[in-house]
């Protein structure tokens, strides 16, 4: 059996949806300062999935496009694994959804039984669950030399209308094909871990009761003095994206479960921070304990990786949440005290504050110190801004961000002529509740003819803007017809209303 190391990504596809809604428009509608978003955040457009997209469909496109360049045969796909945290049921999988579209689309040429070997699942823990499903997908190929296996993240990144969230929100799907001897990057043996339970964002299966909702009802009633109809009565909610009570929800109709998370922006900033340190010094301690890196040397193990490839909330993200790392790895090398000193830091000790929160607040301007400091921006322009490129024009992709801050790494470095041939990538996955995980992966001989075929920003370029209007209702549901059809796309036909089929979900090819 050849060496695990020859496992990896032979090739990735993208779909996001066609349409898009101007950041600058947002920041009219909500009187946010524009500046704040683009330049202090990296926010120009957010992907908006249309009526008839979902995380299904998206994912769909995206392995249709995967199977097609690179004419695969489905019943060579052993497996097809989603990360989502969008998932559209309970209890069926998303993926069993992705699979009977591409049944549907591949049985007349390739035979009925075409995906019937095909394993799929789902794979949740908010925005890592890709990640996971990644990992275990290497091992999985590992076991045998013929086996191929497909990773796809797919999501909606939606947040309450007039939200701390909002202006992140984005769309859409990314495929991985995962396969021995891969064209585009070898993935690593060493995989560092941190992970703990913590609420910084979360979807819980939030409860109203019968009398909360007849008491909001009474109310509204009592307001039109016992007369007038529904719409009357419902026409009695405050006109503003605040929300009061049950019937105030953003949304036109209500479920029990929301797509928008429960969050504290703060807080997940935090955790991130406190994951992502605790899974590089995992990465590092394996590592140093197979004689592939010497933690006693003077030299960071994020200078021996070509680019960093984050997990991008938005797209500034990384390289803000990336400090901790860069201050420890300069202690831990011996620089810190004349990089310090050239710079004007004054580190805190904790015997100075009254308490650990004092303390942590004037940590942290530290951090923010360094990320001014000449030698951290250089790190940024060098290793991490291309990664930003995408993000800033789809927003947050939840699972398939990382993978997006791939791509747009990749197309970026092409495009301005640099070899990457046997360069090292590091990547930095988190995802909320809360876990990290951060790998390596070596860049192959024929990445250039895989990253051509991406056409990431051509695709950016080609989608339609909408309106505050169109935006606004299709947020709340009140949309009837898709802003833009859709053509040469997987769609969403039906969903089922009564008895058995209730809540069923039904697509078709739109040629």
């Amino acid at each position: 059996m050849q060496s695990r190391d020859s496992i990896g990504i032979d090739d990735i596809s993208l779909y996001v949806p066609k349409i898009y809604f101007d950041i600058q428009d947002l920041a009219t509608a909500r009187n946010l300062e524009y500046a704040k978003l683009s330049r202090g955040l990296g926010l120009l457009q957010m992907a908006i999935p249309d009526l008839h997209e979902d995380a299904a469909t998206m994912a769909a496109n995206a392995v249709a496009d995967l199977i097609e360049k690179n004419n695969l045969n489905p019943s060579s796909i052993g497996r097809i694994y989603l990360g989502t945290e969008s998932a559209l049921d309970g209890s069926k999988p998303t993926a069993t959804y992705i699979l009977e579209m591409l049944y549907n689309k591949y049985k007349d040429e390739y035979g009925a039984d075409c995906f019937v070997n095909c394993d799929v699942v789902d794979l949740t823990f908010a925005c890592i669950g890709a990640i996971d499903a990644l990992q275990n997908t290497i091992d999985w190929v590992n076991g045998d030399d013929e086996r191929i296996g497909i990773v796809v993240a797919s999501d909606n990144a939606k947040y309450e209308l007039g939200s701390s969230g909002e202006y992140t929100q984005g769309a859409g799907a990314i495929a991985v094909l995962v396969k021995r001897n891969p064209r585009l990057l070898a993935i690593g043996k060493n995989w560092g871990v941190g992970t703990l339970s913590v609420h910084d964002f979360y979807k819980p299966k939030r409860t109203i009761t019968k009398a909360q909702i007849v008491e909001e009802v009474l109310h509204l009633a009592a307001m039109k003095n016992g007369n007038g109809s529904v719409q009357d009565i419902l026409n009695q909610l405050p006109k503003t994206v605040e929300v009061k009570g049950v019937l105030d929800m953003n949304e036109t109709v209500l479920t029990i479960h929301k797509d928008t998370p429960v969050f504290d922006g703060q807080y997940s900033n935090q955790c991130y921070q406190d994951r992502i340190k605790e899974a590089y010094n995992h990465l590092l301690k394996q590592k140093n304990n197979k004689g592939e890196f010497d933690i006693n040397n003077n030299q960071s193990l994020f200078d021996t990786w070509e680019s960093l490839i984050f997990h991008l909330p938005y797209a500034f993200h990384g390289k803000r949440i990336f400090s901790e790392i860069f201050v420890n790895e300069l202690k831990r090398t011996g620089h810190w005290a004349d990089f310090a000193a050239e710079n004007g830091l004054q580190e805190p000790q904790l015997s100075d504050f009254e308490d650990q929160a004092a303390y942590q607040k004037a940590y942290a301007q530290l951090l923010r110190g360094a990320t001014k400091t000449p030698v951290y921006k250089s790190l940024i322009k060098e290793k991490i801004e291309k990664g930003q490129r995408a993000s800033s024009y789809i927003g947050n992709m939840y699972t398939a961000s990382i993978f997006l801050a791939l791509m747009s790494t990749l197309e970026s470095e092409l495009q301005e002529g640099k070899d990457l041939t046997g360069k090292t990538l590091g990547f930095i996955g988190y995802g909320s509740g809360s876990k990290s995980k951060i790998f390596e992966a070596i860049v192959q001989p024929e990445w250039k003819t895989v990253v051509e075929r991406f056409k990431l920003f051509d695709h950016l370029k080609n989608r339609k803007s909408i309106d505050y209007n169109s935006y606004h209702e299709l947020h709340t549901g009140e949309l009837c017809e898709s802003v833009s059809a859709p053509q040469e796309e997987f769609a969403l036909s039906e969903i089922g209303k009564s008895g058995v089929t209730e809540g069923a979900r039904y697509y078709k090819w739109q040629g």
